[in-house]
């Protein structure tokens, strides 16, 4: 029987692993990033939407070169959210399109975005709209600009992490837009092109989040016709589209989100329809892999204590989750006592902190696990690494690998 495409994947990383043991002076502590899966992933997205939608990659899921240079020819662009992200892309990046969003932006970072060339700014107050017009005024150019807006939406899906449809720091509030558009119409150095939605992230529900957006698309539809806003060509409704990381088997339906999409087109009104994904974009490519340096037990309960943790994978705690993970059986061993482990057991996986938060996975069912065996965590490409507090306790880094595309355009 064929292996599905998950287990070729599997088979890869497991290769690649073992080749990179056999070479490991120290405890093995990595991150592998397939990045053909990543592309056929990223390209199978992008061909399923259907005219009048775009997909910008949010680099703040990972902003790896590599990474990124696998995207770029396949996305319609990337979302920034920092001066440092910016600088970051256009030092690589000359041409690609870009949105920058995000709160609490400075005036060097609205000059910057002005300077360096960006498709759209997402603008999250009116008094930063005062200073992105001010800033313009002194260039001599019309900056583009879309409004965020807290939007307060009746029935709306709540997921675990909420931005918006109630009192928070996010966008502009909804009884405050009036004002933003009257004070619009005295200010031509700045170019109103659209909205842009946020409301939430973690959605697994497709058919909820087709829901969201067909009011996002409403709601834009009485705007223009209650302000008169002829000038709008867009509509940005952010990301949020989760990762189930408790159930792997149930991730949010694509397919059926896509088909669903057809049908609200008639919405958009012939605005473009922008999504600004991240997470589910980057990842089901990325796993992070730990040797095992012990096994032991406290009052019966079996701990796995592996060389890395949550100062570099902080996905787990952040998501208050227990990961999954797959352990990859080495057999060499290079002491001359015998070899710790557990068999048929439900273990917790830990790390190397002096904390009793250094917890990736808990409670879980293994065949077997034993001292120098890997433990490799998937789901490890967005939000993992790059949301990490890496230097508590000045353990080193992990090595970062990346497994070409079959076009080898991003080097391993």
């Amino acid at each position: 029987m064929a292996m599905t495409a998950s287990e070729l994947r599997w088979t890869r990383v497991a290769a690649h692993l073992h080749d990179a043991l056999a070479d490991a002076s120290a405890p093995l502590c990595a991150y592998v990033y397939d990045l053909e899966a990543l592309r056929q992933h990223a390209a199978a997205t992008v061909r399923s939407l259907p005219p009048g939608f775009e997909l910008f990659y949010a680099i703040k899921a990972n902003s790896d070169l590599p990474i990124l240079q696998t995207l770029a020819p396949l996305t319609h662009g990337f979302e920034i959210s920092s001066g440092g992200e910016l600088a970051w892309v256009r030092e690589h990046f000359a041409e690609v399109p870009l949105i920058f969003s995000g709160p609490g932006k400075t005036d060097a970072e609205l000059a910057s975005a002005l300077d360096l060339g960006v498709d759209a700014l997402h603008v999250e107050s009116q008094h930063e709209l005062e200073r992105l017009a001010w800033l313009a005024r002194e260039r001599g150019v019309a900056a583009p600009v879309l409004l965020r807006v807290n939007l307060a939406i009746d029935g709306l899906h709540a997921t675990t992490l909420m931005m918006g449809g109630k009192p928070t720091p996010f966008g502009i509030a909804g009884d405050q837009l009036p004002g933003c558009l009257a004070w619009l119409r005295t200010h031509p150095e700045i170019r109103l092109r659209g909205f842009h939605f946020h409301l939430m992230s973690h959605q697994l529900d497709a058919a909820a989040h087709l829901r969201l957006l067909d009011a996002y698309l409403q709601q834009v539809r009485l705007w223009r016709e209650q302000y008169t806003l002829d000038t709008l060509d867009q509509v940005n409704v952010g990301g949020g589209i989760g990762v189930n990381y408790r159930e792997p088997e149930r991730q949010f339906d694509w397919a059926n989100f896509a088909q669903g999409l057809s049908a609200l087109s008639a919405r958009r009104d012939g605005l473009t329809v922008r999504f600004e994904c991240g997470r589910y974009i980057t990842a089901f490519c990325g796993y992070y892999a730990m040797e095992v340096i012990d096994v032991k037990h406290a009052f019966d309960r079996p701990f796995v204590v592996a060389s890395g943790g949550t100062h570099h994978f902080r996905t787990p705690y952040a998501q208050g989750h227990s990961h999954p993970f797959r352990v990859l059986p080495v057999e060499a061993w290079r002491y001359p006592f015998s070899r710790p482990g557990v068999g048929d057991a439900r273990v917790s996986v830990v790390g190397q902190l002096c904390t009793p938060k250094d917890i990736l996975a808990q409670d879980t069912q293994v065949d077997s696990v034993r001292a120098g065996d890997l433990v490799v965590f998937p789901y490890a490409g967005a939000y993992a690494w790059h949301i990490s507090h890496h230097d508590f306790l000045r353990h080193p880094h992990p090595s970062h690998w990346y497994l070409p595309t079959e076009n080898a355009y991003a080097a391993a």
